[in-house]
């Protein structure tokens, strides 16, 4: 796993350091970065200016790298399961108002004999900014977004068909206090019956407590329709704080966070997972 590491890293300061270099270069001012980085930060400009939750998707776009490392316990005093990346990804807004996530496979480690460690799904997911306003200009945002993951993982460590979920997501801020939320429907390509639909709601409620602390609480839900887990919801609270925006160069900062999901719901697929998230924005 170290060298798993290294690479994940070394991608991040690839895509959030040696680009962002180019654009601050003499003489090129009017150089493609140049450009890309003029549009980008024009288009942050015009939205509020939170930090994104661990577990719930924001509604900002954001242009950044993000590596996160999950643990989870499927079975009360079972071994945890590790996923590192939970692909996550590079971030990029190539025009306004649109951000593209480009998932990174996430590497799945089960600590158990009976079931191969391997790769997980590749993911894609774009943004449609509709509506915002800045901090002076009503501090609110509405965003919709589709994502899709395909059948790429090794081992089984993903689905068999494509995953395809259509979201709207949601904030306000009122001070240095605001709400991100998101609604969103998972539909398989194929298979629907066996592998079934997950409905998803997520809340975040976050708190601007110091110059870089945010510390927040999630209530992520998620309604099954078909599959084994056919007419059963499962509902975790997720209290934790997210450090940032920390600068590293003029364009480059890092961002990290942490939080544990806490099952309060009879019924769920895993319980205590913890959370821990490092960020790159540029």
């Amino acid at each position: 796993m170290p060298t798993l590491k290294r690479t994940f890293l070394a991608l991040a300061a690839i895509a959030a350091i040696t680009a962002p270099s180019a654009a601050q270069s003499p003489g090129n001012d009017d150089g493609f970065w140049a450009r890309w980085f003029r549009r980008s930060d024009h288009s942050k400009s015009e939205q509020p200016h939170w930090l994104t939750p661990l577990a719930t998707t924001t509604p900002r776009l954001e242009q950044e790298f993000r590596w996160d490392m999950n643990w989870s316990q499927p079975k009360p005093g079972g071994p945890y399961t590790e996923t590192y990346g939970n692909t996550k990804g590079l971030e990029l807004i190539p025009i306004e108002p649109v951000e593209i996530i480009i998932g990174v496979p996430a590497y799945i480690v089960h600590n158990n004999p009976a079931v191969k460690d391997g790769w997980g799904d590749f993911q894609l997911l774009v943004k449609y900014r509709m509506f915002s306003g800045n901090e002076e200009h009503g501090n609110y945002i509405v965003t919709a977004f589709i994502s899709s993951t395909f059948p790429s993982a090794s081992y089984g460590n993903g689905q068999p068909k494509a995953i395809i979920t259509p979201t709207l997501a949601y904030g306000k801020g009122w001070g240095s206090f605001d709400v991100q939320g998101t609604i969103a429907a998972a539909e398989p390509a194929g298979n629907t019956s066996a592998i079934g639909r997950t409905y998803t709601w997520n809340h975040t409620f976050q708190l601007h407590a110091l110059a870089k602390i945010w510390p927040e609480l999630e209530i992520n839900q998620n309604w099954f329709s078909g599959g084994r887990n056919d007419g059963k919801e499962q509902t975790f609270l997720t209290p934790g704080v997210v450090i940032g925006r920390n600068r590293i160069t003029d364009r480059v900062g890092f961002t990290f966070g942490a939080g544990v999901q806490i099952a309060v719901s009879q019924f769920h697929t895993t319980n205590h997972n913890i959370i821990f998230s490092m960020r790159a924005p540029f």
